[in-house]
């Protein structure tokens, strides 16, 4: 192929020449949910060394990590939305041209405001691609029986990123250092550029909606004021009033969105009918949940294993390969059970195993030895291969067929807000890693709450998460919740 880069991607967009078998589109959607949760614990395990490189601060390496966050939770509504009218093949295309140059930016980036600028523009091509692979997979699996299988499939393939990343990045930032581990992912993103505009199918619904751009400033603003407020309000020497200016921001803008999208109906980034059904409400809950008290503790969990118990990069990465190796192996056979029993049992049940993991990490000390943690981390992460297939499912099967797109990106939005609110909260909570012994105490805090989060959310799963997906029942929970 030759021409200017514009031609390149223009005839990438074009209509696909041969297409897919529905498990082929299926592992190639799983390809471009892997480079997101890819970079996920690929960043955390490098979070020290990027500090070193960059004289960051834990509220810089927040930034590093809550900027990808951020433009993530702030515009995957948007793109699910623009997915439904213009067709998520497109739109994930596209993700993966930005998400690559924003890889690429990360790689070279000369020092911090660069990089977290560049984890934004990562951030967006994210936010783009990410709601489209799961819309194109349940257009693909049209059964709700089998979406809910392929649902725990494109789980636990993507999945197989969290016990990569940190081996991965471990080998990498001992061995290339920390840039390396953002220039990875640019080859990747070219072989699923190719392979995705080959062989996946376009859709797009033949509908009038309006982009909600009041609601997207307004979301994005909440966001960014409570981020902003968190990080900077727990640096030391931080200015008072422009963390109190961040929290005024955020109370006044709550309210302006909320009116903004009463006034948008069902062209609302946030559509009211969608949000009057309290089982589509209880699974973006309990997504929020999921990922502040994973997100947020893995965030202080990675600093401790290298910044307090010295552990090197690699070394670092294989410690948690135990926290993330249950999500592979369990996440299918999660979907399974979703698919015979319904979400309500799975994701209570793997609230409470999750809980029950993260508790335990109380007991990890300066010198403790690593078995001490062992079990934490494979209690925490048995449940979170029980939990993820069975929310995702939760949330499509509450929403009508042609609502998919909005549907998944609502819960990616869940999960992503909470991540982003849960790293703010456990920086500010843990503190500077220099100071061990304050550190240590903060993280046996966050570790806590999270578990005490994750509690609540098995209440709130097992009073309002549907049970059995029997023929024509969601049929029948769609009119009712219309009604």
């Amino acid at each position: 192929m030759t021409g200017t880069p514009a031609t390149l991607l223009r005839r990438a967009v074009s209509p696909a020449r041969h297409e897919g078998s529905p498990r082929t589109v299926l592992l190639v959607m799983c390809t471009g949910y892997f480079l997101v949760l890819l970079d996920v614990t690929i960043v955390n395990v490098a979070l020290p060394a990027i500090g070193s490189g960059l004289d960051a601060d834990v509220g810089g390496l927040q930034w590093v990590v809550d900027g990808y966050a951020l433009a993530l939770a702030a515009l995957m509504l948007t793109s699910g939305t623009v997915g439904d009218l213009y067709g998520h093949r497109r739109v994930v295309l596209y993700g993966l041209v930005v998400f690559g140059v924003g890889s690429l930016a990360c790689g070279v980036a000369p020092d911090l405001p660069v990089l977290v600028a560049a984890r934004v523009l990562q951030g967006v091509g994210a936010a783009l691609l990410l709601p489209g692979t799961l819309a194109v997979i349940s257009r693909a699996f049209p059964d709700r029986a089998a979406r809910a299988r392929a649902i725990g499939l494109w789980a636990g393939i993507g999945s197989l990123a969290l016990p990569v990343g940190p081996l991965l990045g471990g080998a990498l930032v001992d061995g290339l250092g920390w840039r390396a581990i953002f220039l990875l992912n640019v080859p990747i993103v070219l072989v699923a550029l190719v392979w995705a505009a080959a062989i996946v199918p376009e859709s797009s619904q033949a509908q009038s909606r309006r982009l909600d751009l009041p609601g997207v400033l307004l979301g994005s603003l909440v966001l960014l004021a409570t981020t902003y407020a968190f990080i900077e309000g727990g640096r030391s020497g931080a200015a008072t009033s422009q963390v109190l200016t961040a929290v005024i921001l955020a109370v006044l803008a709550v309210p302006a969105l909320v009116v903004a999208e009463l006034r948008r109906g069902d062209d609302a980034m946030l559509p009211p009918t969608l949000l009057r059904r309290p089982a589509f409400d209880a699974a973006n809950v309990v997504a929020g949940i999921m990922n502040m008290g994973t997100l947020g503790t893995l965030f202080v969990l990675m600093l401790f294993l290298q910044s307090v118990q010295d552990r090197s990069a690699l070394l670092a990465g294989a410690a948690v390969i135990p926290l993330f190796a249950p999500l592979v192996v369990i996440a299918p056979f999660g979907g399974r059970i979703t698919s015979r029993i319904g979400s309500r049992l799975p994701a209570a049940a793997g609230l409470l195993v999750a809980a029950a993991g993260l508790a335990l990490l109380v007991l990890a000390a300066p010198h403790s030895p690593y078995p001490v943690m062992l079990s934490a981390f494979l209690l925490w992460g048995t449940g979170m291969g029980l939990l993820t297939p069975a929310v995702v499912a939760a949330a499509i099967a509450a929403v009508p067929a042609e609502r998919a797109g909005l549907a998944s990106a609502m819960n990616n939005t869940a999960r992503q807000t909470g991540g982003a609110i849960g790293i703010a909260v456990a920086g500010a909570i843990a503190g500077q890693p220099t100071d061990a012994k304050s550190f240590v105490r903060g993280f046996h805090v966050v570790a806590l709450g999270a578990a005490g989060l994750y509690a609540t959310g098995a209440v709130l799963a097992l009073l309002l998460l549907p049970g059995a997906l029997r023929p024509g029942g969601g049929k029948r929970r769609e009119q009712r919740a219309s009604v």
